[in-house]
């Protein structure tokens, strides 16, 4: 019997293990691969493969059911996840609902979570990103959380790796607060938003600038991508259905499906990873635990290397139940900081308007992609009375009508070919920098559990005074700006939304230079225990103002690296 155990573990041995198969986990599977380790992916949600499991990408509009809408039973069962602005019948089998995975809102906190292969990536909003020097300078510099242990030139190789494999639509736009990265040809802008790109020139020079929105979609140049079976982004705006093109990027589409084909990787979904497996003796960690989402049953994987990438909240879940004599806390838990200074990004404000002028243009098709304003507060010197800034998106377009008083063909012709428009409208949203503070936290409810047995988490995050005043003076630059570009009927509005409904939080394992102050190295290395990397949004020391998922993939990619360079020492 002693020699079957021994084989039964071999076979549960591998060179690394990954936790977690969404943007980041897959990127840190896919370099492991290309670099020769097999390694063991593990998902805790359902397998979902390219095409074949999008079941809704190719459906027109009277195919469903509910005409693209989500029942009223179903929102009253889902009062968080509904929310979502992707949650409607087409993608709904893609979010996890309120009842599969409970947790605490100590105060309120909507986490919307995507449990299957490819996680989230099939959901994103595709925005793309640098960070800039001036971003991770920022806490050093204001003082709002700790020193960041890596600088932008340090980042900037495995950006541009990641970029030219994803495909990045975007402009060379000059920006040193917003470097430019390995563009594909960006999606253009439409007259009324160059006409607001314009007038910010004339009323601001150079302090304000709007860009076309840099988009993880293939645009021009398809032959680079036709090795991973990709092809052109063809403006359907239907992504969060998963795309059957592939045009744009996604764990399912690009990096999961390469890895595969290197032969090195081995996928375990259905696979809810319980805790991390740390060897007192050996000073390390030497596998994960993980109990099957089917059977119920716990099973053990081991390997050298240890990559956790559950998605930000999770990954503090993993590590605060992985408990043992050495870390009663939790692992690498020293200093009793791991589910602490969680942040995330501001969404709550908008600014929307109508535009009377350009009436003899309107817009034709779709297009993936709008304006983006790259953060103009405190950028280079502190210059309000609120710490750090936003950035904000930007849309507009012209409704459409058509003479519905004609019968049979006239009609049918008619409505194919819409002749009366509206004036056109504008919107803004914004996407503020929170600060990262001991008081917003997860922690493990000491009672309730799962429908797996892992305790539930407790989450306690909320806004302060510094996002009520940078909420506030968005509103008021955001409609200065619409108002010297000649825009009418501008309202605003502040929806006063819960965090977490931003999908982008942040923080709990942070990186820093000191092991007192902070969980992770600046090689993502947990400090006490460098055989766990941690490269997903729990590894972030702050949020800045960009969307976080290319600096997670960047993260990941330098991350294995390093990990297979520590190896072959």
């Amino acid at each position: 019997m002693a020699n079957l155990n021994i084989k039964n573990k071999q076979e549960r041995t591998y060179e690394a293990i990954v936790v977690g198969s969404g943007i980041s986990g897959a990127w840190a599977a896919k370099e492991l691969c290309d670099l020769g380790v097999k390694t063991l992916m593990i998902e805790r949600g359902r397998n979902v493969e390219h095409i074949k499991d999008y079941p809704t990408t190719n459906m027109l509009p009277y195919e469903f059911k509910h005409r693209n809408q989500v029942p009223e039973d179903i929102k009253n069962e889902n009062p968080v996840v509904s929310k979502c602005y992707a949650f409607r019948e087409d993608a709904m089998h893609f979010f996890v609902k309120d009842k599969e995975h409970p947790y605490v809102q100590e105060k309120p906190f909507d986490w919307i979570r995507g449990y299957q292969v490819g996680g989230k990536s099939l959901l994103w909003a595709r925005h793309v990103q640098r960070w800039s020097q001036y971003d991770f300078d920022g806490p050093a510099r204001d003082g709002f959380a700790v020193e960041w242990p890596i600088s932008y030139d340090e980042l900037a190789p495995w950006y541009s790796h990641v970029e030219k494999f994803a495909g990045v639509s975007g402009n060379k736009d000059g920006l040193p607060h917003l470097p430019d990265g390995e563009f594909l040809p960006a999606f253009g802008l439409n007259v009324v938003e160059k006409h607001l790109q314009e007038s910010l020139k004339q009323n601001y020079g150079n302090d304000r600038h709007m860009i076309a929105a840099r988009m993880a979609h293939i645009n021009g140049s398809p032959e680079k991508f036709a090795d991973q079976g990709r092809a052109l982004c063809q403006s359907r705006n239907l992504c969060q259905r998963g795309c059957p093109f592939g045009g744009y990027f996604s764990s399912n589409s690009s990096t999961i499906p390469w890895a595969l084909r290197t032969g090195n990787l081995t996928m375990r979904p259905n696979a809810v990873v319980h805790s991390v497996i740390y060897d007192e003796e050996k000073g390390r960690a030497t596998g994960v635990r993980i109990i099957d989402a089917e059977t119920k049953e716990m099973e053990e994987f081991y390997a050298p290397v240890i990559f956790l990438n559950a998605a930000a909240l999770n990954t503090n879940l993993i590590l605060l139940n992985s408990q043992s004599n050495r870390f009663p806390q939790g692992l690498g838990n020293d200093n009793g900081l791991l589910g602490k200074y969680i942040a995330f990004h501001n969404y709550r404000a908008r600014v929307n308007g109508e535009y009377e002028g350009l009436s003899e243009y309107t817009t034709s098709g779709g297009r993936p992609v709008g304006g983006y304003f790259p953060r103009f507060r405190n950028v280079f010197k502190q210059e309000t009375d609120f710490l750090r800034g936003y950035a904000a998106g930007f849309s507009s377009g012209r409704s459409a009508s058509a003479n519905t008083d004609a019968l049979g063909m006239e009609l049918k012709n008619n409505l194919l070919n819409p002749d009366r428009y509206g004036p056109w409208y504008v919107s803004s949203h914004m996407m503020g920098e929170t600060i990262p503070k001991e008081s917003n936290y997860v922690a493990l409810d000491p009672e309730l559990t799962d429908p797996f047995g892992i305790p539930q988490l407790r989450v306690s995050v909320d806004y302060d005074e510094n996002d009520e005043k940078m909420t506030q003076d968005y509103i008021e630059q955001m409609s200065e700006m619409f108002e010297k570009a000649g825009f009418t009927n501008i309202r605003t509005e502040d929806d006063h939304r819960a965090p977490g409904l931003d999908i982008h939080e942040m923080g709990g394992v942070r990186m820093g230079k000191d092991p007192k102050t902070s969980l992770l190295n600046k090689h993502h290395q947990l400090h006490t225990v460098p055989n766990v990397y941690v490269t997903d949004g729990a590894s972030m020391t702050s949020t800045s103002t960009q969307n976080p998922s290319l600096t997670y993939m960047a993260f990941a990619v330098r991350a294995a690296h390093h990990a297979v360079k520590e190896s072959k020492k």
